[in-house]
């Protein structure tokens, strides 16, 4: 939707930044490619790729999206010093569409036990940041750090200042969701009516939802002239999270009689991106999650399907279509070929190269003789896990269970390295997947502390396709696990073995915290 009377909000996505920040939802750099194209389907204008600075890892990722993703600018993360700048720089150097990201903080608290530093010291870090930025590209935005509990007059001071010295889009961060829709409303419009050159800069705006008022406020924010909402997919973000993109969009989308506001976000790509970055994050989209959850276009009550079967609008402001869900679930069965499961495959968002076509192919055969009816939940998982998987490391045979209440399990696992196949039984554990979890670590030889342990079902029905996740501890560092089967106990197994073979090969994340970030 798009009219003469829109206004275009500029969509800044930071899943791969802000959103990765999140404990627990890490990704390594196969994973943040499929998500930057992911992100470049669904129509985002700015991808902030990364925090350079950080580490080696964040540095490449950064680059490697920069050099290899089209189709949207691509920004990377910066603190108002000559490293992290520097830093930023290289990684996006000589790629076509790029944007340098810069930060100081300037609230009181701020500046007295953080920084110590005082008001000038603090604009004249925050114009040499931006003018150190404009010697690598001509695309930068200034964040001055905890806008929201900032003084206004020294909030208008800084940012004219910013903008004086080049940068061309001035965010104004709610960073720890202090900021109520009318509070941060006003701080929108004192700086439009107050700045003399704001209309040389893109207004952005950057919440987080400590209060549960991230995505109202973004709208109050917009209402007052904001042209940029930096989000995340399924709201991730530190601690309670950011302003949720899909519900931003939908909300722009469905109530543009009020907003007079829309973004170039193709909707019907929001469900499968959610459950894109679900599946490799391992946050679980919560069931009544508004736009992506799977209840919220579910009617129970009588009234409601009553009103539905008369007149769908009755109940429902948007269609379940228009934001990605299908009408009809079901799509293929045992006799559909690999060109279908293809079609499927990218209709869902993802892209698979022609061997992950045909490792999801043979694993998809192999579900179809177990289950009658096939979902796009458990095309999804069977996809999400080929994906997981850790080449050269241990795989998955079979295991033999022997267990009753108030005795010690019996488990017989049997896994492959190579072309060589080990066994190990255990007769101890407080139940057979403790067991089962003891005979991994035996037959790897390597032990960790398992920090979290989830199961869900991936559909519906008795059949349904069992998705675990687990999360290790290991010198240090967190290590995410996922396995999927129809069968719970070997999912589990599974999830253990992933993340065992992470461990073994390094793909993990450092327990301690990033530096300050937006």
């Amino acid at each position: 939707m798009s009219t003469s009377d829109s206004r275009r909000i500029i969509i800044f996505d930071t899943t791969l930044r802000d959103g990765e920040q999140s404990p627990g939802c890490s990704m390594n750099l196969d994973e943040k490619l499929e998500v930057a194209q992911a992100l470049v389907d669904l129509g985002v204008d700015v991808i902030e790729a990364g925090f350079p600075i950080a580490s080696p890892g964040d540095f490449e990722s950064v680059r490697r999206i920069a050099q290899t993703v089209r189709g949207a600018t691509i920004c990377g993360l910066a603190r108002c010093n000559d490293k992290d700048i520097d830093r930023a720089g290289e990684a996006l150097k000589g790629a076509p569409d790029t944007r340098i990201h810069v930060f100081l903080a300037t609230s009181a608290i701020h500046r007295e036990f953080k920084l110590r530093m005082g008001m000038d010291e603090i604009v004249e870090r925050a114009v040499a940041g931006v003018k150190r930025a404009r010697g690598w590209c001509d695309n930068i935005e200034f964040s001055p750090e905890d806008a929201a509990r900032t003084e206004p007059d020294f909030l208008c001071r800084v940012v004219e200042a910013a903008i004086a010295a080049g940068a061309t889009t001035v965010n104004i961060p709610d960073t720890v969701g202090y900021a109520t829709p009318a509070h941060y409303g006003g701080v929108i419009r004192n700086l439009r009516e107050r700045v003399p050159n704001i209309d040389k800069a893109v207004i952005s705006v950057h919440c987080h939802n400590d209060l549960g008022l991230a995505v109202a406020n973004s709208l109050a924010a917009i209402e007052a002239g904001a042209g940029q909402v930096e989000c995340t997919i399924n709201g991730l973000g530190e601690r309670a999270g950011n302003c949720s993109l899909e519900e931003v969009v939908m909300a722009l989308r469905t109530r543009h009689d009020y907003y007079k506001a829309d973004t170039r976000i193709n909707t019907p790509r929001l469900v499968p991106t959610s459950r894109l970055v679900s599946g490799i994050t391992g946050m679980v989209v919560q069931r009544n999650k508004a736009i992506v959850g799977r209840n919220a276009f579910a009617h129970e009550a009588g009234i409601h399907q009553d009103g539905m079967l008369k007149e769908r609008s009755t109940y429902e402001i948007m269609r379940p279509e228009d934001v990605g869900f299908t009408k009809t679930d079901l799509v293929l069965g045992k006799h559909s070929g690999r060109a279908a499961l293809a079609d499927r495959a990218t209709a869902l968002g993802y892209h698979l190269t022609s061997e992950q076509l045909d490792s999801v192919f043979e694993a998809f055969k192999k579900l179809a003789d177990k289950k009658k009816e096939i979902y796009d939940g458990d095309i999804a998982a069977l996809i999400e896990q080929r994906n997981a998987e850790i080449f050269d490391a241990w795989q998955f045979v079979s295991y033999e269970v022997q267990a009753s209440s108030g005795a010690s399990p019996t488990v017989t696992l049997t896994v492959r390295r190579g072309n060589e196949e080990q066994k190990q039984t255990e007769t101890y554990g407080d139940g057979p997947l403790d067991a089962l979890f003891h005979a991994i670590e035996t037959l790897t030889g390597i032990s960790a502390v398992l920090r979290d342990y989830r199961v869900q079902s991936a559909t519906r029905g008795k059949d349904a396709v069992a998705e675990a996740m687990v999360e290790l501890e290991y010198n240090g560092q967190l290590y995410r696990g996922r396995g999927t089967s129809t069968d719970t106990v070997e999912a589990s197994t599974c999830a253990q073995l992933n993340a065992i073979n992470r461990i073994a090969s390094g793909a993990g994340q450092p327990i301690a915290e990033r530096p300050d970030q937006v």
